[in-house]
C-alpha cells in the first residue's frame, strides 16, 4: 500500500516561499467547508471587521514607535484580512483578490492623469490632493458627504466630513471663529452638566468633540495622532509617578492626589528638560 499524495494546495501551503499564492492557497484550505478550520468557516465578512480595525491601528502604532521589525508582521496580518474578504467573496462569487487588485489598479491609473495620461505634472502636492478628491467625488455623483466610511474611529471621520463640506464651501473662514465655536459649546456642556439628563449631555460633549477636531483640521494637525501622543505622555507619566512611589515601597492606592500632582509636575518637568 502507497502513501496518498497530498493535495497540489497543500502542497503550496507548506512550501516556504511561495509567496502571495501561498497566502491564497492557505485561505482557500482553511475555509474549505469539509476539510478546514471550524473556526475559520465559521467566520463572515462582519464577524472579520473588529479584526481588521484592530490589525490597521496595529500597524499605525508600529509606524509611531518606528518599530520596523513589527511593521512586517503587522503588514502581513493586515495583508491576511484582505485575503479572508477576497476568499468570503471567491465563494459568494462576488469578487476575489484578482478582482480586487485589478480594480484599484485600474483605479490607481485612472486617478493619475498627470502619471498615465495627458495631465500636467507641473503641480504642487496640494493640488494633487484637490484633483484627486474632485476625482473621487465625480466617482461618487452623490451627495457631499456619501462614502465617508462609518468604520472609521470617531474623530477621523468627523475631519474627513468636514473636509467634505468645506469644499462646498460649508466652513468657518478662520481659526478665531472655531474658537469661538467651542467657547459657546463648551458653556452648553456646562449647561447640560447642570441641569440635563445623560442623553443630553452625551449630546452636547459630541458637539464638543466635533468642534475639537474642527479646530484640529484648521491648525492642520491630526487629532487622532495627537490623541494617541497625549495618551503616551500620560502613561510615561504616570508611569514616572508609579516608578517614585515603588521607591517608597508604596503603590498610588497608598498615595494621594496631591503627592501624585506633585510627582506628575515633577515627570513633566524632567521630559522639558530633555
Amino acid at each position: 500500500m502507497t502513501d496518498q499524495m497530498p493535495p497540489q494546495d497543500d502542497v503550496l501551503c507548506q512550501t516556504p516561499g511561495g509567496g502571495l499564492p501561498r497566502l491564497l492557497a492557505i485561505m482557500s484550505r482553511l475555509r474549505d467547508p469539509e476539510t478546514g478550520c471550524p473556526w475559520d468557516i465559521e467566520q463572515s465578512y462582519a464577524s472579520i471587521v473588529p479584526y481588521t480595525l484592530e490589525e490597521a491601528h496595529e500597524v499605525a502604532d508600529a509606524i509611531e514607535r518606528e518599530a520596523w521589525d513589527d511593521l512586517e508582521g503587522e503588514l502581513g496580518d493586515l495583508l491576511l484580512q484582505v485575503v479572508y474578504y477576497a476568499q468570503m467573496g471567491r465563494e459568494d462569487g462576488r469578487f476575489d483578490f484578482h478582482s480586487i487588485a485589478e480594480r484599484v489598479a485600474q483605479k490607481m491609473v485612472d486617478r493619475h492623469p498627470h502619471i498615465w495620461g495627458d495631465g500636467s505634472r507641473d503641480k504642487s502636492a496640494e493640488q494633487q490632493v484637490v484633483d484627486w478628491e474632485a476625482a473621487k467625488a465625480r466617482e461618487r455623483q452623490g451627495r457631499t458627504l456619501d462614502g465617508v466610511a462609518r468604520g472609521l474611529p470617531a474623530l477621523t471621520r468627523a475631519v474627513k466630513l468636514q473636509n467634505r463640506a468645506a469644499r462646498v464651501g460649508f466652513d468657518w473662514p478662520e481659526t478665531g471663529a472655531v474658537l469661538d465655536k467651542l467657547r459657546e459649546e463648551a458653556a452648553e456642556l456646562v449647561e447640560a452638566r447642570d441641569s440635563l439628563g445623560p442623553e443630553e449631555l452625551a449630546d452636547e460633549m459630541g458637539d464638543m468633540l466635533f468642534v475639537m477636531a474642527n479646530l484640529a483640521r484648521h491648525l492642520k494637525v491630526d487629532p487622532e495622532a495627537a490623541l494617541r501622543g497625549a495618551n503616551a505622555k500620560f502613561i510615561r507619566r504616570f508611569e514616572a509617578i508609579e516608578d517614585a512611589l515603588a521607591q517608597d515601597g508604596r503603590s498610588p492606592v497608598q498615595s494621594d492626589l496631591a503627592e501624585m500632582d506633585t510627582l506628575w509636575d515633577a515627570a513633566k518637568a524632567r521630559e522639558k528638560a530633555g
